[in-house]
């Protein structure tokens, strides 16, 4: 992506018209508030109790350092993300980097989990009109999910985005109070007690899968990218012409990237954490959850404990838009990171939009068949999940090095790089190292 000079323009200086340039961070919560918080928070929170609460903390709040030196790269060097990934130090094969294969396969490995994602969604609609399959809704819903990708319309992502995350969590939310009013209220020293940085070996599994999955994801960060370009960021700021302008522009536009990210995680913190308190305070001590086509099921418990039966559509209605939401933010990143990688196999020229526009088209055809193929062949939407999670674990490997290389690389050019950010960013790399290693390790 080349930056035109002429498209330049200055940040706005009020707080509410920084606002109408706010959106990349709704998209990522909409694809953030999904299946993690649903299934994998959900899973965690029943089977762990309050005791592993931390886990699900840490993962929203400490990756977005890392989300945030991302932001910045891109709207500094203005290039697709894969076109830096492939300036990375290390090996080649094939014209391309190790760390764009890594990208390459390891999304690969994630269809499994979007399989479950988009067949969890199907459930719930057959579990709300019972009359049509299972089969029927995930093939009318990956039909659904073509035709709205189809054009890669940037507008079309960000206010979609924004409508099916609001509704889901504000319901999500007064789910939560409701609990106190119920025989499955929990103190606040119950919350307490999943801050002692305690990992049963027993959940294990679920815990390092709801650390990949959940808050900023690897997915997200590197979807972020995309969407702060698309949204202007880059190409408001303008190429690096050296001039006190530039750096005007540059930590103008950044600032504004700041807090579209940080609104963004108070909402998906938020919700995570609701998830995993509901779960943990109602489910925990059942009998083990059933994965499969039951799981979706089993788990409005929550939402009928809390707010009675009747509450059974309501949450089944906010199940599907959170599950929808997610597969649609994903389908939408995948459209872009795809044609990106292929532009550095050599395939096409990321520069000819009508060759780029072909593969998009292609790719929300191919992809979502992919998905319901997985998900009937599979038909565990639970475990599917969750390993999607695992191999996010992994990619935030590769992430976390490409932000390091980012860093040094733009240190120099002083952008909101103060003692703080510098302390924050290093305390989320070392976290992210520590809990994807052990769980790594552990898993092995």
């Amino acid at each position: 992506m080349e930056m035109n000079p002429s498209q330049t323009q200055n940040p706005p200086d009020s707080f509410l018209k920084k606002l109408h340039f706010l959106g990349p961070g709704f998209i990522l919560s909409a694809s953030i508030v999904g299946s993690g918080e649903l299934i994998a928070t959900t899973i965690l929170g029943a089977k762990g109790g309050f005791i592993t609460f931390w886990v699900i903390l840490v993962s929203c709040l400490i990756k977005v350092a890392v989300q945030l030196e991302f932001g910045k790269n891109a709207i500094v060097s203005g290039r697709p993300l894969m076109h830096e990934f492939n300036l990375l130090q290390g090996g080649k094969v094939l014209h391309a980097n190790w760390a764009v294969w890594a990208t390459f396969v390891l999304t690969l490995f994630k269809i499994l989990q979007l399989g479950g994602m988009l067949g969890g969604a199907a459930i719930v609609l057959n579990l709300l009109f019972p009359a049509a399959s299972v089969v029927f809704w995930i093939v009318l819903l990956g039909i659904s999910l073509s035709l709205l990708i189809y054009k890669n319309y940037y507008r079309l992502v960000e206010k979609a985005s924004m409508l099916m995350v609001f509704g889901f969590t504000l319901f999500t939310i007064v789910s939560l109070f409701a609990v106190f009013y119920t025989p499955f209220a929990f103190s606040l020293a119950d919350v307490v007690s999943g801050l002692s940085f305690k990992l049963p070996q027993e959940v294990l599994f679920v815990a390092i899968g709801a650390f990949g999955i959940t808050g900023v994801a690897s997915d997200e960060i590197i979807a972020y990218t995309y969407w702060c370009q698309e949204k202007g960021y880059a190409t408001f700021t303008g190429p690096n012409d050296g001039s006190e302008n530039w750096r005007y522009r540059a930590q103008g536009w950044i600032k504004i990237m700041y807090l579209d990210a940080f609104l963004a995680m108070i909402i998906y913190t938020l919700v995570t954490a609701s998830f995993y308190l509901l779960g943990a305070a109602i489910l925990h001590g059942n009998d083990a959850l059933p994965d499969g086509m039951d799981l979706i099921n089993s788990l409005a418990a929550i939402y009928t404990e809390s707010l009675g039966k009747g509450a059974r559509y309501g949450y089944l209605i906010g199940a599907f838009f959170a599950l929808y939401s997610s597969v649609f933010a994903t389908l939408a990143y995948w459209s872009r990171l795809f044609p990106d990688i292929f532009s550095q196999f050599g395939w096409i020229a990321y520069d000819d939009k009508k060759s780029l526009n072909k593969w998009v088209s292609a790719l929300a055809i191919v992809l979502p068949s992919l998905w319901i193929l997985t998900f009937l062949f599979v038909k565990l939407p639970g475990f599917m999940v969750l390993s999607g999670g695992v191999v996010g674990s992994v990619l935030l490997l590769v992430v976390i090095f490409a932000s390091i290389k980012f860093r040094i690389k733009n240190k120099g050019l002083k952008l909101t790089s103060g003692s703080f950010s510098e302390i924050m960013f290093w305390l989320s790399v070392t976290s992210i190292l520590a809990v994807s290693c052990y769980g790594i390790f552990k898993l092995l």
